[in-house]
């Protein structure tokens, strides 16, 4: 069995945020493949199906982003899986806008959901890290992972989502760089090799590729985002995400 967890923030509110892109490709999964209804277990929704002859669990965790390992570290000992069988995809500041990487293993790059899976799944599992585009300040990257999409980012977005379905076998059968391939090009792009990059500053980016430029240019010239929530489990999670650095 392999486990595709998606990682992202519960409720309705929160789900067109950037940071929920991890939900948004286990949805594409689930609706192009013949998956079950999704049904509640492991503090989590989950939903069965097969794809390229091997059995698929979906999930999404439902403990808010900081916790994610909890509900995947149960449904991994439920099933007696290894690190290894598992696929988290989720967002990367670190990445543009329309880029893609997977890799085995790696540091968590400050993203509190793989500090959570790799304290209760080990750290070998394989990761399908979603560029969402960085805003170009640290103090601006809590409102920003939390904000909605753009309009803009529909030219993108939409198209990687699709193909990840489309090709969802790939992913099942570990053929990471044909994936990669069918990323960039449902894009307009290429894929990259997986190697470490540094953040560009804000002006270099504004000269980078249109989806990048257009992307960085409307997180920065947007209206102010809503009010976030300064009590229950959201805030604590908040606090827990951006107390110390900012994101």
């Amino acid at each position: 069995m392999l486990v595709i967890a998606g990682l992202g923030n519960p409720g309705s509110q929160y789900a067109g945020n950037r940071h929920n892109i991890g939900f948004m490709a286990v949805d594409a999964i689930h609706r192009r493949h013949s998956f079950s209804p999704w049904t509640k277990k492991f503090k989590a929704v989950i939903s069965e199906g097969e794809i390229a002859g091997e059995k698929v669990l979906l999930i999404k965790p439902q403990t808010y982003m900081n916790l994610s390992g909890e509900s995947v570290g149960e449904a991994m000992r439920f099933y007696k899986l290894q690190p290894s069988d598992i696929v988290a995809v989720y967002d990367e500041l670190d990445l543009a806008p329309a880029k893609a990487r997977i890799k085995t293993g790696g540091g968590h790059g400050g993203h509190n959901g793989i500090k959570s899976l790799d304290a209760h799944c080990g750290k070998e599992y394989r990761r399908l890290r979603l560029g969402i585009g960085h805003p170009g300040n640290k103090d601006l990257v809590q409102h920003y992972v939390l904000g909605d999409f753009a309009k803009v980012d529909r030219t993108w977005l939409e198209p990687m989502l699709e193909a990840l379905a489309d090709n969802a076998e790939m992913l099942v059968r570990n053929e990471d760089s044909q994936l990669m391939n069918k990323l960039a090009l449902a894009v307009g792009g290429k894929a990259d090799e997986d190697k470490p990059q540094k953040t560009q500053p804000a002006a270099k980016q504004a000269t980078d590729k249109p989806a990048g430029k257009s992307h960085i240019h409307q997180a920065r010239n947007s209206a102010q985002p809503k009010k976030l929530p300064t009590t229950g489990p959201m805030a604590e999670m908040l606090k827990k995400m951006f107390g110390n650095k900012g994101e």
